[in-house]
């Protein structure tokens, strides 16, 4: 007898056991995305990136992998890399970190990125400086390669850069800064702009053009 009742003990459990794996499953099967959370982006909006992702019609959770999800937002220009969590209550996580930008092209409205692709200006991004003019295309890419090396603080600090070479160097530019000064400037030498919090001390508010292509030297408007 005794027997018999911890048969039927163990048939019970074996039931509840199948019992619940069925109703995980079943949960599982009709599980769609609930929440989208969308973290680290700031160029590209949340609706373009769960457009990019494939989601926008909140799908089953299990129709589309996290893998799956992060290669389609790897072939954006601007998304340098993309981690993507789920869990079981339909909750979506899409870590983002963006291309870092350079600069502007005034001449077709595109956008150089750290990665030296580039992509249109859709979303008329501000904080970033514009280029006005043409540059022969070695000399912008050895520009850029140096340019991408400036803090994004330093960079944000530059209105406008034009072109300006002359007989004694083919690299020189010109940066219009946000706060009224101009800053002269060689490829060569454009490490030299990250230190331009330091050179403003020294100048104690005057405005003026600064010369960091040679000898470091001021002049005042």
């Amino acid at each position: 007898m005794k027997n018999k009742k911890k048969g039927i003990k163990r048939l019970v459990k074996i039931l509840i056991i199948i019992i619940i794996v069925i109703g995980i499953c079943w949960y599982l099967k009709d599980l769609k995305i609930k929440n989208i959370y969308i973290k680290g982006n700031t160029t590209l909006k949340d609706y373009e990136i769960i457009e990019l992702a494939g989601i926008q019609d909140y799908p089953n959770m299990f129709s589309i992998s996290s893998r799956k999800i992060e290669q389609k937002l790897k072939m954006n220009k601007l998304i340098s890399s993309v981690k993507v969590k789920k869990n079981l209550f339909g909750k979506i996580v899409i870590i983002i970190k963006e291309e870092k930008m350079l600069v502007k092209n005034e001449l077709d409205n595109t956008i150089y990125l750290a990665n030296l692709e580039k992509i249109t200006d859709d979303n008329k991004v501000i904080g970033i400086p514009t280029l006005i003019n043409d540059v022969p295309s070695d000399i912008l890419n050895k520009f850029l390669e140096k340019l991408k090396k400036i803090d994004s603080s330093v960079l944000s600090k530059i209105s406008e850069i034009i072109y300006k070479p002359n007989e004694y160097d083919k690299d020189l530019f010109l940066f219009l800064m946000n706060d009224g000064n101009y800053v002269y400037i060689t490829t060569t030498k454009l490490s030299n702009i990250d230190k331009y919090e330091n050179v403003l001390i020294q100048l104690e508010g005057k405005k003026g053009i600064i010369y960091l292509d040679s000898g470091n030297h001021f002049e005042i408007f």
